[in-house]
């Protein structure tokens, strides 16, 4: 861990506990389908596809950055965090509380994600627990502002990144996708599993 509050967990999921926790992510999509989410305001359709799991998901439309209870297009109760996610989360937290919201993104080789805080949570104590599926990734983080410094470094298959303390609001992104660096997915691409407490206990 760095000053920051920032850890990164190389090889934290092997090759085994990667095919495990994409299985479960399958069986995910199969009951809340991926969609493609739209920009707030102008409705601009996101390079990035999504679902989620968990009693909350994060959505983004015209109206704006949110989470709810409910699949924006089938209207269904996100299904349950599978276990094996829940497994990352107890491990690498640090944290006393459940995970609400797991953010399942979805990029193809041309996908992006521009610099952003994950800041629609009530709860900035819990961290963010980030895990990566398939291709290699550029990601990019920053500091408070979307104008500070930033550094790149490569997320690849398997890998955890946590973002806590200072870092739990620090701007962050995903420049590329690196094809070819994973025989993961079959489809090629890369998943991403993001897990956030969203209230505040007590």
């Amino acid at each position: 861990m760095d000053a920051s509050g920032l850890r990164i967990c190389a090889g934290y999921l092997d090759r085994a506990a990667q095919e495990a926790m994409l299985a479960a992510l399958r069986d995910i999509m199969r009951a809340a389908p991926i969609y493609t989410p739209r920009m707030p305001k102008s409705g601009k359709p996101m390079s990035v596809r999504m679902t989620n799991c968990g009693p909350l998901g994060w959505v983004t439309d015209e109206h704006g950055y949110r989470y709810q209870p409910r699949h924006p297009d089938t209207g269904d109760a996100w299904p349950p965090i599978p276990d094996v996610v829940l497994a990352a989360w107890q491990t690498l937290a640090r944290y006393p509380h459940p995970p609400e919201a797991c953010l399942i993104n979805v990029y193809s080789a041309d996908a992006r994600m521009g610099l952003h805080q994950d800041r629609d949570e009530v709860d900035f104590a819990a961290p963010v627990v980030s895990l990566s599926l398939g291709d290699t990734c550029l990601f990019r983080i920053g500091g408070h502002k979307r104008s500070d410094p930033t550094r790149s470094l490569k997320l690849a298959s398997g890998d955890a990144l946590v973002l806590g303390g200072e870092a739990r609001l620090a701007f962050h992104g995903v420049d590329r996708i690196m094809p070819g660096t994973s025989t993961l997915l079959p489809e090629g691409g890369r998943i991403n599993v993001t897990l956030r407490r969203v209230t505040r206990v007590g």
